[in-house]
């Protein structure tokens, strides 16, 4: 027989393409090539989607629970397994409270529908205050900047690439990412295509990123400038009289207020602090003004700084005054088919959201989004007294290497009295845990984009069965969560999960359908785990068949028929029903936001540092652990230190020589030098992710070239005020040659 060919989204990044995945009859991975007939990435594949079979195939991924005995791990039964966790997390739990476990998430999970549906479940099970997750290492300053605006926390605008003719672009990669917080599959085609329509692309960024080299220009500027650039430009539209508000302004509030809050900040004031000219900044606002159908974009770059709150918030200010939000062509809102609250509830208006419910035990760092800064970890471990973290639970998360300061981290999680991990790889944070439970390889799994589609540059939604049977005894993901609830519920590790999930589901029902929650059980009883919940998401989404209402929209059966996804159409106008505010409006000058500018005020006047780190994106190193996958660790080394020749010379540095990178805290690393002028002088770029050096770590093929840690040498206590997000660029570091200074 032939191998078969099965369709899976792929689940290593963002761009969420569809991929075509040959299949032998004794169950072995052949090729993996794009989907060319998939509706939202038609045939695009970067190299993350081949290295999907290296990942199954993987000798160091994980397949059976792992239980700590003395110094080593044994494998275990997942009944033993559960007896540990059950013999050893309760009775913490009991004593010290339920603030006493913690849990972290990391950003695979984004890519298991059964994770991301599910641990909400274990969460509201532990009832601790104490969650962490990446988000506060990346994207927590665009989601609360989106929530204080627009009332939820994941209305987010993306560029419509598609009909853009003025694309500005800041501290972003998307050639290297296929977009952050914006869905878009083969970026260098709609590029391309962007400008070969007279389209122009202009990128703002202290490297000549791979987006840069597409672009029609690239400007350099100081890292954690961009908030500087920002306001000069704003200040630009205000008083040379370009604001355009259209059909907008009747749904805005704050305007008169934004005006005056703009008065300090002129092109000629910002230029010095950001590095570049008053001309430049003036001309960007007036290109951005004048452009039919513009956009500014901005992600990681603008968020892992001290002002990523505020920066997120400019953004979206630059595209409101200039009439560029909601508009074909501009920054444009996806309408999800299932799981997004601004598709629910009263279109147009809404109770908006809230931060500080609690806070951070030691530093007091306010609750957002439900969670607490990663970086406040280390600390809540720590520091003796009433509420001091004794267990974590790990949920496909490594901070030792992903979160600043990873030493004290580490040296923290060894003063737990247990550690519950839920990972495929023994790592660098892993390795602390007392036990370890498997999930499945992607393939083995069925997968709806729960989050994705929020992000999307296209309206969608796909859907991949199991590409292969899971091992016989190896459950689920969310079964696993959903048991890991029932424990700390009381009920018990043997607890019949199956009708656990039957309530849950029930109690969801009855909430949303009222007395007509029968029937749309009934409707829903073909369908178990994540897939019940997504058939209800969809059949009550904006796209559904509303349980018969509409006989032609979308359920979970429709989405099976069609294996290639089906398409739901360009991104159009939703403004104001998107609206999730008290008001009705978009909030245009929250005064948290304008509070904030009083520190960027006193920051405009200080000289910056004489040079600083920032991180760097690369397409084969999306999570620390795809340098174990051969498919991408192949090829040149990649965790150089990019220095500015300039730079070099001054500092004794030579190109392929070794350097010695100090942080504030004299936490140092010693990193392979690569001398170019694609960083600006006074920068120094390291790719994120690396370290994998330390002992007790199973990835034999990323030990093999382990590289240095970036986060090693950055600063836990450097945090967004506003958003609790780590800042991890434009950090002042001291650099010099390794003989130097040893």
């Amino acid at each position: 027989m032939s191998p078969r060919t099965a369709l899976r989204i792929c689940p290593l990044c963002e761009a969420c393409c569809g991929l075509e995945v040959q299949v032998d009859d004794d169950g072995r991975i052949g090729t993996i090539r794009g989907d060319a007939a998939d509706v939202f990435s038609a045939g695009f594949l970067c190299p993350k989607g081949v290295a999907l079979k290296d990942l199954h195939e993987d000798p160091d991924r994980l397949r059976t629970p792992l239980i700590r005995r003395g110094a080593r791990f044994v494998e275990a039964s997942w009944d033993e397994a559960f007896a540990e966790i059950e013999r050893r997390l309760l009775p913490l739990r009991e004593a010290h409270g339920k603030d006493s476990v913690a849990l972290t998430l990391g950003n695979p999970s984004a890519h298991k529908m059964g994770l991301l549906l599910y641990m909400p479940r274990l969460l509201k099970g532990l009832g601790t205050h104490n969650f962490f997750s990446a988000s506060t290492l990346d994207q927590m300053p665009k989601q609360l900047s989106n929530g204080l605006m627009y009332g939820h926390w994941l209305s987010m605008a993306v560029p419509d690439i598609e009909r853009c003719d003025f694309l500005l672009m800041l501290g972003a990669n998307p050639m290297a990412s296929n977009g952050s917080l914006w869905t878009v599959p083969d970026f260098r085609g709609k590029a391309r295509a962007m400008k070969a329509r007279g389209g122009r692309l202009v990128v703002i960024d202290p490297r000549r990123t791979e987006t840069a080299a597409l672009a029609d220009a690239h400007h350099f500027i100081r890292p954690g400038g961009d908030v500087f650039l920002l306001l000069g430009m704003v200040h630009t539209l205000f008083a040379e009289g370009l604001v355009r508000l259209g059909r907008l302004q009747p749904h805005l509030v704050g305007v008169e207020a934004l005006r005056e809050a703009m008065q300090p900040f002129d092109a000629d004031a910002m230029a010095p602090r950001c590095g570049i000219d008053a001309s430049v900044i003036r001309s960007l606002a007036r290109e951005l003004a004048a452009a039919e159908r513009g956009c500014v974009y901005g992600r990681l770059g603008t968020c892992v700084q001290a002002y990523g709150t505020t920066c997120s918030w400019l953004i979206d200010v630059l595209n409101i005054l200039t009439g560029h939000l909601d508009e074909p062509g501009g920054a444009m809102f996806p309408q999800a088919a299932a799981f997004a609250a601004n598709t629910a509830g009263t279109p147009g208006r809404g109770r908006g959201i809230v931060t500080g419910r609690h806070h951070s035990r030691v530093s007091g760092a306010p609750e957002v989004y439900g969670e607490l800064p990663m970086t406040c970890l280390a600390e809540e471990i720590e520091t003796p007294g009433a509420g001091q973290v004794k267990a974590l639970i790990t949920i496909a998360s490594n901070p030792v290497l992903s979160a600043p300061n990873g030493a004290r981290l580490a040296k923290a999680l060894e003063g737990l009295d247990f550690m519950l991990s839920l990972d495929i790889y023994l790592n660098e944070t892993t390795r602390h845990a007392d036990v370890i439970l498997p999930g499945l390889s992607p393939l083995e799994d069925t997968h709806y984009d729960v989050a994705f589609p929020q992000f999307s540059v296209r309206n969608h939604a796909r859907y991949s069965p199991a590409v292969l049977p899971p091992p016989a005894g190896a459950p689920a993901e969310w079964e696993t969560l959903l048991r890991l609830a029932a424990l700390v519920q009381g009920r018990g590790a043997q607890a019949d999960i199956a009708a656990l999930d039957d309530a849950l589901v029930a109690d969801d029902v009855r909430k949303l359908a009222g007395d007509q929650a029968d029937a749309v059980l009934q409707a829903l009883s073909a369908h178990r785990g994540p897939e019940r919940l997504l058939d209800l998401a969809l059949r009550s989404g904006p796209f559904g068949d509303g349980f018969g209402r509409r006989p032609e929209g979308l359920t979970l059966d429709r989405l099976k028929a069609a294996p290639h996804g089906i398409d739901l159409g360009p991104l159009a106008p939703r403004l104001p029903e998107l609206l999730r505010t008290p008001s009705g409006c978009i909030e245009l000058a929250p005064q948290r936001l304008l509070d904030d500018l009083q520190r960027v005020a006193a920051d405009a006047r200080i000289a910056p540092a004489d040079a600083v780190i920032i991180g760097r994106r690369q397409v084969r190193s999306n999570n620390s652990w795809m340098h174990n996958l051969p498919t991408l660790a192949k090829g040149p080394f990649r965790c150089t230190a990019l220095v500015h020749p300039q730079d070099a010379a001054r500092w004794g540095l030579q190109h392929g020589g070794q350097a010695r990178i100090a942080g504030a805290r004299d936490q140092s690393i010693d990193v392979q030098v690569e001398v170019s002028d694609e960083v600006m002088p006074g920068v120094i770029s390291l790719p994120h992710g690396w370290g994998h050096a330390l002992p007790g770590v199973r990835l034999a093929v990323a030990a093999e070239r382990p590289g240095a840690n970036l986060n090693a040498v950055l600063d836990d206590a450097l945090r967004d005020p506003l958003s609790g997000n780590a800042v991890l660029g434009g950090v002042a570091v001291k650099v010099g040659p390794v003989s130097r200074l040893t």
